[in-house]
């Protein structure tokens, strides 16, 4: 059967009009699962992770239990669907800064003001720390959460890191999950300690902590302590 013939029966087979019942159909079910992600993001401000149900979220996004089951497994599901996206947006914004940088202290400023940007969204960063928590609570969960949540990590960030920071890409694969903890650890402090006491430290103190410990967690200074230059506030 000759390559003309095969295009012939492929489009019979498949009429316009059921070619556009599909991508209508697909459309549809994008709309349904961006409209649960959004509503699942004002439960879990609202109630928080721990206390916030499926059925709650369905409500919110004007949906049936059936559609966000048909979309996701459960509210974990949905929070590393919220997860991935602050992640993708994150480095469509960073990654430009970094590819502009001429210098490992450029691609360090780019990283700390990006990571300075996150820990002023207190609602991002809440859920972050609540779901720490919550796998922390559930023991049976926790080790599964946390390997989900370093691999889409890996997923989404990995991949930039190794093309534009070359201190990155050099280390191997254990050196990067002990970088990528230490800069997570930093991040998870200082909006924790930001969210409790606000105003105790100034935006230029928080981003010379994150320029200190992404130097140290790069390599760039071997053992510097972090305090350096931080004078408490009068």
């Amino acid at each position: 059967m000759n390559a003309s013939k095969k295009r012939r029966q492929s489009v019979s087979a498949h009429p316009p009009a059921m070619v556009k019942k599909v991508v209508k159909r697909q459309e549809r079910a994008l709309v349904t699962r961006k409209d649960l992600t959004d509503a699942a993001r004002q439960v879990f401000a609202r109630d928080g992770f721990e206390l916030a149900r499926v059925e709650d979220i369905a409500a919110a996004a004007g949906k049936t239990r059936g559609a966000f089951y048909a979309n996701f497994e459960d509210k974990e599901d949905v929070f590393f669907a919220i997860f991935e996206e602050d992640l993708s947006r994150d480095w469509e914004r960073v990654t430009l800064h970094l590819s502009e940088a001429s210098s490992r202290e450029d691609r360090i400023r780019a990283l700390a003001l990006n990571l300075s940007a996150v820990i002023k969204d207190r609602r991002r960063m809440m859920l972050a720390l609540e779901f720490k928590l919550y796998a922390v609570r559930h023991p049976r969960k926790q080790k599964r959460l946390a390997e989900l949540h370093r691999a889409m990590c890996g997923r989404c960030v990995e991949t930039d890191l190794n093309k534009l920071i070359p201190e990155f890409a050099c280390a191997q694969p254990e050196q990067k999950r002990a970088q990528s903890a230490q800069i997570g650890a930093i991040l998870d402090g200082l909006a924790l300690n930001c969210m409790f006491d606000d105003g105790s430290l100034s935006e230029e103190q928080v981003l010379r902590l994150l320029q200190a410990n992404l130097r140290v967690a790069l390599g760039a200074e071997d053992g510097e302590s972090v305090w350096i230059g931080m004078q408490p506030r009068a």
